[in-house]
């Protein structure tokens, strides 16, 4: 991502610790689901969402010693429990939670995306509404063609637009279902 052209909003989705929020998000969530199945004691389910953290530094450091970012991740969410860390990434592989993970977050940009589509689809309606008797050259096959209105050529670009916004509705229901 370029830091000068991305908007706040969409630049902090994608931080390390926005990252981590959602590794940890996954594993609370399987931890949640084990528990709901009898597998997980309940104390230790509360104990996990109520105490597990992870700290940036910390995930670094160990990373540098382990190559490995998942293994890295839960030592720094295990410093952060009791025993009930035996339960943190149970059942699951490190693509479990880097794949879900990777999901919720393109998920929630997608929302921004949509919002912002959606935001500009209602600008280019206005606009197409006002230049509807707004005469001017057509073009056909690269050459001044019969007089068409600008309103049209902004109308067509709203369709686009249409089809370009159900498009990442379609990957929106996809991404958020895996």
């Amino acid at each position: 991502m370029v830091e000068r052209y991305a908007r706040e909003e969409m630049k902090n989705l994608w931080t390390q610790e926005s990252k981590y929020q959602a590794w940890l998000d996954v594993e609370i969530a399987a931890v949640k689901a084990w528990n709901k199945l009898g597998l997980i004691p309940h104390d230790d389910c509360e104990k996990i969402i109520k105490n597990a953290k992870f700290n940036i530094d910390r995930v670094e450091e160990i990373e540098k010693e382990t190559k490995h970012d998942v293994i890295a991740f839960l030592t720094s969410v295990s410093e952060s429990l009791g025993d009930e860390s035996r339960w943190v990434h149970y059942g699951l592989t490190s693509s479990d939670c880097i794949d879900t993970a990777n999901a919720l977050i393109i998920r929630d940009s997608l929302k921004i995306i949509i919002k912002d589509v959606e935001m500009v689809m209602e600008s280019v309606k206005k606009r197409a509404i006002e230049h509807k008797n707004t005469i001017m050259v057509g073009r056909s096959h690269g050459i001044h063609g019969e007089p068409i209105t600008f309103g049209l050529v902004v109308a067509i670009w709203y369709e686009d637009l249409k089809m370009s916004l159900e498009n990442l509705k379609t990957a929106l229901e996809v991404v958020s279902v895996g």
